[in-house]
């Protein structure tokens, strides 16, 4: 979804440009790809956005959706050889967020120009995939015994699952900036989750269905969830919890819903999006792998993002300034809002 050109209109509706392009490797038969066409052509959208007013970057989210297997570092240098001179003059680097599963040779390479581990990961590089092609028994017992105790807890509990309207949006995303505040994670403006709804109604090409689906207790809201449905694929993209009624299992009872829904509308597979590496106790999101590893044990480890630069000065200066600001982020600021006297 995020190579389709309605996530290109989508995002240019939020400070980026969209730029997609047909990609054709010469001279060879690349390997197969879903997105790609006989003799190695495919699709590639590149977003570019502006900073410091004078400066920009480009950046192609999960992509390129053709993998190479062997050649991969080649691959990526020889697309931004290819794509400069169509991308902003001023643009320090060519970000790829890689789709591809992390196993064989390495994106890096000794290529001209060079292939570098980008200082933070845009998107998740490692997520959890629920295979729904089974019958909804099946796929419940494929789950963790703590997990489909917890989705048939909610149930018994009285926590009813709904779609949500435009009217509810106000009550989803303060329920959003509450969760933020609890967890420490960044959000986007309310605009952007309205217009990520807009987008999936009025882009005039193939497009998602997007869903925000609420967990209800009585008249109480408890949680809320967006969900995408594109082709065969289903998404959980932002999920909302209050900290209050935590023992009824609201958010399990979200996520077994889409799923239901997902495999009602065709899909093959649900994308859990988004886990830590590792299951390491000390990570600070444990519990949020814990969670999601027990709707399914199939976790997808990706290459995650590798960056392209054009301007080598600068770009080690942009490199230095991310990763101080990641480490603020990451650790200092979370450090600080965890010791910070409560009132």
């Amino acid at each position: 979804m995020l190579q389709s050109g309605f996530w290109g209109q989508f995002k240019q509706a939020h400070g980026w440009d969209a730029h997609p392009f047909s990609v054709t490797l010469a001279g060879e038969t690349a390997p197969a790809a879903e997105t790609a066409a006989p003799g190695g052509t495919f699709g590639m959208l590149v977003l570019t956005r502006r900073f410091f007013r004078f400066l920009s970057l480009a950046y192609v989210p999960f992509g390129p959706a053709l993998d190479p297997g062997e050649g991969r570092g080649e691959l990526l240098s020889g697309l931004a050889r290819a794509l400069r001179s169509h991308l902003p003059r001023a643009a320090l680097f060519l970000r790829f967020d890689l789709p591809w599963g992390r196993t064989g040779e390495s994106p890096l390479a000794p290529v001209r120009p060079r292939v570098t581990k980008a200082a933070s990961d845009m998107q998740p590089p490692d997520t959890v995939i629920v295979d729904i092609t089974p019958p909804l028994d099946q796929v419940l017992a494929s789950m963790k015994s703590k997990t489909r105790y917890n989705v048939r807890l909610s149930g018994k509990k009285g926590v009813i699952v709904s779609e949500g309207g435009p009217e509810d949006l106000d009550r989803w995303y303060a329920l959003y900036q509450e969760t933020s505040s609890r967890d420490r994670i960044a959000i986007h403006s309310r605009a952007y989750y309205q217009g990520l709804f807009k987008a999936s109604e009025s882009y005039p090409g193939v497009k998602p269905t997007v869903k925000l689906l609420l967990a209800r207790h009585g008249e109480e809201l408890l949680a809320g969830n967006i969900v995408a449905f594109w082709k065969n694929r289903a998404a959980y993209l932002y999920g909302a919890s209050s900290g209050e009624k935590r023992n009824l299992m609201p958010t399990y009872a979200l996520q077994w819903e889409a799923i239901r829904m997902a495999r009602e509308a065709g899909c093959t597979s649900y994308d859990l999006y988004g886990v830590p590496p590792q299951p390491d106790p000390d990570h600070p999101m444990f519990g949020l792998y814990q969670f999601k590893t027990g709707f399914s044990d199939r976790v997808i480890e990706r290459w995650g993002t590798w960056d392209v630069p054009f301007r080598p000065l600068l770009y080690s200066l942009y490199r230095a300034a991310e990763a101080v600001r990641m480490l603020y982020y990451r650790k200092i600021k979370k450090l600080s809002r965890k010791t910070r006297p409560r009132r």
